[in-house]
Protein backbone atom coordinates (compact mmCIF):
# COMPACT_ATOMS: atom_id res chain seq x y z
CA UNK A 1 0.00 0.00 0.00
CA UNK A 2 1.20 3.39 -0.90
CA UNK A 3 1.89 5.93 1.78
CA UNK A 4 -0.94 9.06 1.84
CA UNK A 5 0.92 11.98 0.12
CA UNK A 6 -0.17 15.09 1.79
CA UNK A 7 1.01 18.70 -0.07
CA UNK A 8 3.12 20.84 1.52
CA UNK A 9 5.50 24.08 0.91
CA UNK A 10 9.47 23.30 1.02
CA UNK A 11 11.78 23.96 3.51
CA UNK A 12 15.22 25.38 3.26
CA UNK A 13 17.41 23.55 5.30
CA UNK A 14 20.60 25.45 5.85
CA UNK A 15 23.87 24.90 8.13
CA UNK A 16 26.03 27.33 9.36
CA UNK A 17 29.02 27.39 11.08
CA UNK A 18 32.88 29.23 10.99
CA UNK A 19 34.94 27.84 8.12
CA UNK A 20 36.55 24.47 8.63
CA UNK A 21 33.53 22.88 11.07
CA UNK A 22 32.47 20.86 8.21
CA UNK A 23 29.32 22.31 7.24
CA UNK A 24 29.74 21.81 3.75
CA UNK A 25 30.52 18.05 3.53
CA UNK A 26 27.48 17.52 5.91
CA UNK A 27 25.47 19.30 3.23
CA UNK A 28 26.75 17.62 0.36
CA UNK A 29 26.31 13.93 2.05
CA UNK A 30 23.13 14.54 3.10
CA UNK A 31 21.99 15.33 0.06
CA UNK A 32 24.11 12.29 -2.09
CA UNK A 33 23.88 9.61 0.61
CA UNK A 34 21.03 10.22 2.93
CA UNK A 35 18.45 11.74 1.12
CA UNK A 36 17.99 11.03 -2.42
CA UNK A 37 14.95 14.13 -2.30
CA UNK A 38 16.70 17.00 -1.13
CA UNK A 39 18.84 19.03 -3.46
CA UNK A 40 21.76 21.61 -3.01
CA UNK A 41 21.53 25.34 -3.03
CA UNK A 42 24.25 26.41 -5.46
CA UNK A 43 25.28 29.57 -4.46
CA UNK A 44 26.94 32.30 -6.87
CA UNK A 45 30.79 33.62 -5.74
CA UNK A 46 33.12 35.89 -6.96
CA UNK A 47 36.07 33.98 -5.77
CA UNK A 48 38.33 31.78 -8.09
CA UNK A 49 37.60 28.05 -8.35
CA UNK A 50 39.73 25.60 -6.63
CA UNK A 51 40.96 22.55 -8.28
CA UNK A 52 38.17 20.66 -8.99
CA UNK A 53 35.54 22.61 -8.08
CA UNK A 54 32.87 22.82 -10.98
CA UNK A 55 30.63 25.48 -12.11
CA UNK A 56 26.91 25.16 -11.68
CA UNK A 57 27.67 21.99 -9.25
CA UNK A 58 29.95 23.55 -6.48
CA UNK A 59 28.99 26.97 -7.18
CA UNK A 60 28.49 29.37 -9.94
CA UNK A 61 31.56 31.15 -10.36
CA UNK A 62 31.01 35.15 -11.84
CA UNK A 63 32.34 38.18 -11.68
CA UNK A 64 32.16 41.24 -9.52
CA UNK A 65 30.21 43.25 -11.80
CA UNK A 66 27.57 40.72 -12.31
CA UNK A 67 27.10 40.23 -8.97
CA UNK A 68 26.27 43.90 -7.93
CA UNK A 69 23.99 43.61 -10.57
CA UNK A 70 22.30 40.57 -8.78
CA UNK A 71 22.51 42.23 -5.27
CA UNK A 72 20.71 45.48 -7.17
CA UNK A 73 17.83 43.43 -8.79
CA UNK A 74 17.19 41.69 -5.66
CA UNK A 75 17.82 38.35 -7.21
CA UNK A 76 20.07 37.15 -3.93
CA UNK A 77 18.09 36.15 -0.81
CA UNK A 78 21.74 36.68 0.88
CA UNK A 79 25.09 37.71 0.27
CA UNK A 80 28.20 38.54 2.39
CA UNK A 81 31.70 39.61 1.90
CA UNK A 82 34.32 36.76 3.53
CA UNK A 83 37.74 37.05 3.26
CA UNK A 84 37.98 39.22 0.26
CA UNK A 85 34.94 37.34 -1.94
CA UNK A 86 31.36 37.73 -2.27
CA UNK A 87 28.94 34.97 -1.73
CA UNK A 88 25.19 34.84 -2.41
CA UNK A 89 22.30 32.39 -2.48
CA UNK A 90 19.93 33.39 -5.57
CA UNK A 91 16.36 33.84 -5.17
CA UNK A 92 14.36 32.00 -8.31
CA UNK A 93 15.61 28.36 -8.18
CA UNK A 94 14.87 28.61 -3.75
CA UNK A 95 11.65 30.18 -4.10
CA UNK A 96 10.58 27.75 -7.03
CA UNK A 97 11.64 24.75 -5.39
CA UNK A 98 10.16 25.46 -1.93
CA UNK A 99 6.41 26.54 -3.54
CA UNK A 100 6.83 23.27 -5.56
CA UNK A 101 7.07 21.05 -2.32
CA UNK A 102 10.67 20.79 -2.70
CA UNK A 103 13.51 20.74 -0.07
CA UNK A 104 16.45 22.10 -0.40
CA UNK A 105 20.46 22.23 1.63
CA UNK A 106 22.48 24.81 1.33
CA UNK A 107 25.56 25.63 3.73
CA UNK A 108 26.05 29.41 4.55
CA UNK A 109 27.81 31.68 7.13
CA UNK A 110 25.90 33.37 9.81
CA UNK A 111 25.65 36.51 8.10
CA UNK A 112 23.78 34.95 5.14
CA UNK A 113 21.74 32.49 7.79
CA UNK A 114 20.47 36.12 9.65
CA UNK A 115 19.57 37.30 6.37
CA UNK A 116 17.81 33.85 5.30
CA UNK A 117 16.09 34.75 8.26
CA UNK A 118 14.57 37.76 7.87
CA UNK A 119 13.40 36.94 4.12
CA UNK A 120 11.94 33.77 4.31
CA UNK A 121 11.49 32.96 8.11
CA UNK A 122 8.53 30.19 7.47
CA UNK A 123 10.70 28.05 4.88
CA UNK A 124 13.66 28.52 6.56
CA UNK A 125 15.29 25.48 9.23
CA UNK A 126 19.09 26.78 10.47
CA UNK A 127 21.51 24.24 12.09
CA UNK A 128 24.55 25.66 13.80
CA UNK A 129 27.64 23.30 13.64
CA UNK A 130 30.15 23.40 16.28
CA UNK A 131 33.56 21.64 16.26
CA UNK A 132 34.21 19.25 19.28
CA UNK A 133 36.96 21.63 20.19
CA UNK A 134 39.09 23.97 19.36
CA UNK A 135 42.16 22.03 18.31
CA UNK A 136 40.30 19.89 16.05
CA UNK A 137 38.82 22.85 14.49
CA UNK A 138 42.70 24.39 14.07
CA UNK A 139 43.55 20.82 12.82
CA UNK A 140 40.76 20.64 10.37
CA UNK A 141 41.66 23.93 8.75
CA UNK A 142 45.05 23.18 8.06
CA UNK A 143 44.55 19.96 6.76
CA UNK A 144 42.30 21.32 3.70
CA UNK A 145 45.37 22.86 2.06
CA UNK A 146 42.84 25.07 0.14
CA UNK A 147 43.75 28.14 1.65
CA UNK A 148 47.02 29.78 2.54
CA UNK A 149 48.69 30.71 5.99
CA UNK A 150 47.27 33.49 6.19
CA UNK A 151 43.73 32.66 5.23
CA UNK A 152 44.10 30.18 7.65
CA UNK A 153 45.28 32.18 10.18
CA UNK A 154 42.32 35.35 9.40
CA UNK A 155 39.75 32.47 9.86
CA UNK A 156 40.90 31.55 13.24
CA UNK A 157 41.23 35.41 14.26
CA UNK A 158 37.30 35.35 13.48
CA UNK A 159 36.55 32.48 15.92
CA UNK A 160 35.31 33.43 18.44
CA UNK A 161 33.31 36.38 16.64
CA UNK A 162 31.67 34.10 14.42
CA UNK A 163 30.65 31.51 17.14
CA UNK A 164 28.76 33.82 19.07
CA UNK A 165 25.99 33.16 16.54
CA UNK A 166 24.55 30.05 17.49
CA UNK A 167 21.68 31.00 19.32
CA UNK A 168 20.68 32.45 16.03
CA UNK A 169 19.79 29.04 14.76
CA UNK A 170 17.57 26.79 15.36
CA UNK A 171 19.24 23.43 16.24
CA UNK A 172 22.93 23.26 17.45
CA UNK A 173 24.94 20.00 16.21
CA UNK A 174 28.10 19.29 17.49
CA UNK A 175 30.03 18.17 14.56
CA UNK A 176 32.67 15.44 16.37
CA UNK A 177 31.73 12.39 14.40
CA UNK A 178 30.55 12.96 10.52
CA UNK A 179 28.10 9.97 10.70
CA UNK A 180 26.78 11.23 13.87
CA UNK A 181 25.96 14.01 12.55
CA UNK A 182 24.37 12.79 9.66
CA UNK A 183 22.23 10.94 11.19
CA UNK A 184 20.93 14.25 13.89
CA UNK A 185 20.63 16.63 10.56
CA UNK A 186 18.39 13.95 8.82
CA UNK A 187 15.94 13.56 12.00
CA UNK A 188 15.88 17.60 11.59
CA UNK A 189 14.53 17.35 8.25
CA UNK A 190 12.11 14.39 9.01
CA UNK A 191 10.66 16.61 11.81
CA UNK A 192 10.41 20.00 9.84
CA UNK A 193 8.78 18.05 6.92
CA UNK A 194 5.76 17.14 9.52
CA UNK A 195 5.33 20.36 11.24
CA UNK A 196 1.71 21.49 10.76
CA UNK A 197 1.96 24.87 9.09
CA UNK A 198 4.12 23.29 6.65
CA UNK A 199 1.84 20.80 5.67
CA UNK A 200 -0.52 23.38 3.49
CA UNK A 201 -2.64 19.96 2.44
CA UNK A 202 -3.27 18.86 5.80
CA UNK A 203 -6.79 20.65 5.87
CA UNK A 204 -8.09 19.56 2.64
CA UNK A 205 -7.11 16.01 3.84
CA UNK A 206 -8.55 16.04 7.02
CA UNK A 207 -11.93 17.39 5.53
CA UNK A 208 -11.94 14.15 3.46
CA UNK A 209 -11.61 12.03 5.88
CA UNK A 210 -14.71 13.52 8.07
CA UNK A 211 -16.56 13.24 4.78
CA UNK A 212 -16.11 9.58 5.15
Amino acid sequence: MSATRIRRRGLLFVLCSPSGVGKTTIARRLVQEEDPTLALSVSVTTRPARPGEVNGRDYWFIDQTRFDEMVANGELLEHAHVFGNYYGTPRRPIEEALSAGRDIVGDVDWQGTRQLAASIPRDLVSVFLLPPSLTALKQRLRSRAQDSATVVAARMAKWTEELSHWPECNYVIVNDRVEDSLEQARAIVTAERLRRDRQIGLAEFVATLRQG
